[in-house]
């Protein structure tokens, strides 16, 4: 299995971690600041998960008892794929959020890190019939990757598992109806890019639809069909993991870089 990391997310790692390790969670880390400073978190009720680098499927996801601006490097819970912390971690660990992300990444080998989100605007979105319109550029990026899961309650239920990843397939994208957003990646980086075009695209199909149906301007077909060549390229990938995570993780050591902790 290969991670691909940023080169500042290669820290000295603490003692008895692998430096593999410490550099994912650092990662991992700082998507949650980052989800916490875009004003996309949920209270402590939404979940972000990598998994660690070896044949084993362990994954890292939050100490339910923290707000993501609490989370850290250090107090990230490793789990396998049964829910077992591996190690003595302290913390506790959403069922819900173990339920969705040991799905995947049970089932999918490139899906190194998943978000999961629970926004107003991804909310809506997910509750329309239409689900995602490709009616702007962002949305473009998003829409030809994007599947639907339908709503079974809260997430507490091991044999909803196969249904999400049936329905997930191998798109990297996943509104689930009534409920959220979801995102996947080989990377944290990648994973949370996606997720910030998906969510820009929600709030921009909320703030457009205020004109009515009728009244939007549907985008050519030849337009839509470019924008996802593009999105799909070698390229977007590079933008994502060696420019845009890079300038995301030096505006959150200006902020605060105890997420590096």
């Amino acid at each position: 299995m290969t991670m691909t990391m940023s080169a500042e997310t290669k820290t000295a790692a603490p003692g008895g971690v692998l430096p593999e390790e410490w550099a994912l969670r650092v990662d991992l880390a700082a998507a949650y600041r980052l989800v916490a400073l875009h004003g996309w978190d949920d209270l402590i009720f939404t979940h972000l998960s990598a998994r660690v680098p070896g044949p084993e499927h362990y994954f890292l996801i939050n100490d339910y008892t923290l707000m993501f601006e609490e989370i850290t490097a250090s107090n990230l819970v490793k789990i396998d794929l049964d829910g077992n912390k591996v190690g003595d971690a302290p913390g506790a660990v959403n069922r819900a959020g173990f339920v969705i992300h040991s799905a995947i990444h049970a089932a999918r080998e490139d899906a190194q890190a998943v978000i999961h989100l629970h926004t107003p605007h991804g909310q809506a979105v997910s509750a329309m019939k239409e689900g995602l319109l490709p009616h702007t550029q962002t949305a473009m990026i998003a829409h030809h990757d994007v599947a639907y899961h339908d709503h079974e309650g809260i997430a507490d239920a091991l044999d909803e598992r196969e249904r999400i990843v049936a329905d997930l397939g191998e798109r990297n994208a996943l509104i689930l109806r009534n409920h959220g957003t979801l995102t996947v990646g080989s990377s944290v980086a990648e994973a949370f890019l996606r997720m910030y075009f998906l969510e820009r695209a929600c709030e921009a199909q909320v703030l457009m639809l205020s004109a009515g149906r009728g009244a939007l301007n549907e985008p050519p077909a030849e337009a839509v069909e470019t924008v996802k060549a593009q999105a799909r390229s070698p390229q977007a990938r590079m933008i994502a993991e060696h420019v845009a995570w890079p300038a995301l993780r030096r505006k959150l050591d200006r902020i605060d870089p105890s997420y590096r902790d």
